[in-house]
């Protein structure tokens, strides 16, 4: 760094010696913007008025010390860089101050030449660590949501939604279905925080007893039951400075939910069998696939932790209501499981691609991944045809029409020819247009609400309609 580029920088000198902090002063004058204060609490008053980059700091003054005022600084002005001064260096005293987040340590009297490089050494360093953070949240505020694919309003909708509460500190509650992808909207919720260079902790309550959970969340102390042999620290301790996700936490116990309850309100608790109350600085995000306000009214879950849980929703849209992210998805899976198992796939039949997006998916994204998995191990060529659709998925499609809601009334049985000849078996083509046409009829020629119903796109509805008109078939209104 050129010095002429110093001048715009502030370095605070602290030390109760008159002679020695006018001496550094004018040392450093030439090539900063200098404030000098003999004590601690004049060191504050100048932080509080004046834009400090660097500050030196004597160690041992009258008042409030310099390690004291050191841990004040980075408290309340992290960005300010610190260096302390003593004539009574000791090895001691240096890890001390470095603990406390001083960037160096420099013995009295003091070599102004290794001054002036030390401070200008911790500027650059200061700068370099700002710009990385920059560049950071502008990385994550691009790619923080990289793992979350969808274009379709709904989940343009949850990722605004994201982009509002991830850098706050509010406790957020997401809410649907198993397989939605609620576990990778809490982590982009912590990559795109101000606590993403901090721990992510995810706890499945679920998968544990009241007991367990309460020390996997806790921690225990050594002999606080039956096989505790050692201290062990919980995921809030190990979530400490990040954030911590609580995953179907509607199955967490009432007897669970009090403790939970109190450090939601306080951040302080105690290990099971301990008696240390411990504080932490956590974010607490919690997903369920249940509706929790209903679980409130049923009694299965506190009313002053869901408020406490729920105050910024998300709510995660089913992929049935994901319009064209299914194309986008399977596009997505069948690369990544062709290069991990080696196949040539590498593109999807239109017929299939249609089966795919006309199936109900009540299994959600993870579903859909499983099921592109299987097509792509057990495929035979470089293409997913519709033989390669799984049975269970071509069954539902060819015959789920009947059942969708909000169709008044079931199409017309297939009648059985005289003389019990076997009638002709309808073809995927014929199915497929009969369920369209019925679709139409049940919502009143609205095509929009009937290619939602059938789970397809409105395109691919007009398409065949445009098809079937030609051939008059008949396309009904909109």
């Amino acid at each position: 760094m050129a010095k002429n580029n110093l001048a715009k920088y502030s370095v605070l000198v602290v030390d109760d010696e008159r002679n020695t902090r006018e001496g550094l002063g004018r040392a450093l004058r030439n090539d900063y913007k200098v404030h000098l204060a003999e004590n601690a609490d004049a060191a504050i008053a100048a932080l509080e008025s004046n834009q400090i980059d660097v500050m030196l700091s004597d160690v041992r003054m009258p008042g409030m010390d310099g390690l004291e005022l050191l841990k004040d600084v980075r408290r309340r002005y992290p960005d300010v860089v610190c260096i302390m001064l003593t004539a009574y260096g000791s090895v001691e005293t240096a890890v001390d101050a470095m603990k406390l987040g001083a960037v160096d340590f420099l013995t009295k009297p003091v070599n102004l030449d290794h001054l002036d490089m030390i401070v200008a050494k911790a500027i650059r360093q200061r700068n370099l660590e700002s710009e990385n953070v920059s560049l950071k949240l502008q990385l994550d505020s691009k790619y923080g949501m990289e793992n979350i694919i969808g274009g379709s309003p709904a989940m343009e909708r949850l990722f605004d939604t994201i982009r509002q509460a991830a850098p706050t500190q509010a406790t957020v509650l997401i809410q649907g279905a198993s397989g939605t992808g609620k576990e990778l909207v809490a982590q982009a919720i912590h990559r795109l925080s101000k606590r993403s260079g901090g721990p992510f902790v995810a706890v499945h309550c679920a998968a544990l007893s009241a007991s367990l959970l309460e020390s996997e969340l806790f921690g225990h102390e050594k002999g606080a039951f039956t096989g505790a042999v050692g201290q062990r620290r919980g995921r809030f301790e190990l979530a400490d400075g990040g954030t911590l996700f609580l995953d179907e936490v509607s199955e967490i116990d009432q007897s669970v939910q009090i403790k939970l309850l109190r450090v939601l309100e306080e951040r302080k608790f105690e290990r099971v069998g301990g008696t240390e109350t411990l504080e932490v600085d956590i974010r607490i995000v919690a997903a369920t696939n249940r509706n929790l306000r209903h679980y409130v009214d049923e009694g299965k879950f506190r009313e002053d932790l869901f408020y406490r849980l729920d105050v910024v929703r998300i709510e995660m849209p089913p992929l049935r209501e994901r319009g064209n992210d299914i194309v986008v998805l399977c596009d997505r899976f069948m690369r990544e499981f062709a290069e991990a198992n080696g196949r040539g796939v590498h593109r999807i039949d239109p017929a299939a691609m249609e089966l795919l997006q006309a199936y109900s998916w009540p299994g959600n994204v993870r579903e859909l991944r499983n099921t592109i998995e299987k097509m792509v191990v057990l495929s035979h060529g470089e293409t997913l045809s519709v033989n390669d659709v799984p049975e269970n998925i071509r069954s539902e499609v060819a015959g789920g029409a009947d059942n969708h809601v909000g169709f008044s009334e079931a199409p017309a049985a297939v009648p059985v020819l005289l003389g019990g000849q076997i009638p002709k078996i309808e073809t995927f083509a014929e199915t497929e247009k009969r369920k369209i046409l019925f679709a139409l009829q049940a919502a009143g020629g609205n095509k929009t609400k009937a290619a939602e119903a059938l789970g397809i796109s409105r395109r691919t509805l007009h398409r065949r309609l445009k098809e079937w008109s030609e051939e008059g078939g008949g396309e009904g209104g909109d």
